[in-house]
């Protein structure tokens, strides 16, 4: 409970701090390596989903409801790399972790489960369709996509990058910054693509439930190390927050662990309710 005050004033501060409060200021990022990628999969989009919308019949509404999960799915991953939290990521932990959650949790799942693929596709040259199209159906990606070995590439991607050397090295310098989270992004979409496409309900609840304990065990381990592991966070001293270092740790330690393992652990409960529900009407069924 200790570290509540001092996440609600590093919050507060956020703002503040983002119309030039701290030092340069913290602004937003408008870096062509981040923009032009989120700008080309918006427009991609837009154009085949008006595509497919032209010939849809009775499968409107839901492309109408999957246009609307990608465009929050869109601005959620939008908000977390071009907005101040980006830089603010770059003087405080706890603000990085918040941005890379926001990637791997809530900007994942929706872009999912919008099931964006055939609107995409859509959205590209008809020889750039078929050759895109051809290699999705290529047997390495459905082993990919396998729920045990989607739910293992997520988990060494998240504890390699958080390992101090990569985690260092993404720091110092922004085209491996880049790599580590499109890592990110890649290895969250193949886990959720994997737990709402590619699974039944109880493996998937199972996964999620493995997962959650992978990125709480993590997490645990932040919040309760006594030295901070980044030698680039613990070098700036003070963050523009009023954090020390190892502070700073702690409290990113302990939103990975709670927030970010009760998001996994919530969803595997949802999956457990389907299947419950599922089970209980095949039940009524055989007893009719």
């Amino acid at each position: 409970m200790r570290h509540l005050a001092p996440l609600i004033a590093l919050l507060w501060a956020a703002p503040a701090a983002a119309h030039g409060g701290h030092g340069d200021g913290i602004g937003w990022t408008l870096d062509a390596s981040v923009t032009v990628p989120l700008l080309l999969t918006a427009v991609l989009y837009a154009i085949g989903i008006g595509r497919l919308l032209a010939r849809a019949g009775r499968g409107r509404g839901a492309l109408v409801r999957g246009a609307w999960l990608y465009a929050a799915g869109w601005l959620v991953l939008a908000g977390a790399l071009v907005s101040p939290l980006h830089e603010a990521g770059e003087r405080s932990f706890t603000f990085h972790m918040i941005e890379h959650e926001l990637l791997m949790l809530p900007a994942a799942l929706l872009l999912v489960a919008a099931r964006p693929g055939p609107a995409l596709l859509w959205g590209l040259p008809r020889p750039l369709r078929q050759l895109f199209g051809s290699a999705a159906r290529l047997p390495f990606w459905r082993r990919l996509c396998e729920p045990i070995t989607a739910t293992a590439i997520q988990a060494v991607i998240i504890w390699a990058w958080h390992m101090p050397g990569p985690f260092d090295l993404a720091l110092d310098h922004e085209g491996w910054h880049v790599v580590q989270h499109l890592c990110f992004v890649f290895g969250a979409l193949l886990f959720w693509w994997s737990m709402l496409n590619r699974t039944t309900e109880t493996l998937a609840a199972v996964c999620l439930f493995a997962t959650s304990m992978i990125g709480g065990a993590l997490g645990a381990l932040m919040a309760l190390s006594a030295s901070p592991w980044y030698s680039a966070y613990a070098a700036m001293g003070m963050t523009p927050f009023g954090l020390s270092p190892a502070e700073d740790q702690q409290l990113a330690g302990l939103i990975m662990w709670i927030p970010g393992g009760l998001f996994h652990l919530c969803a595997a409960l949802w999956f457990l309710g389907r299947w419950l529900t599922r089970k209980e009407g095949r039940d009524v069924v055989a007893a009719e």
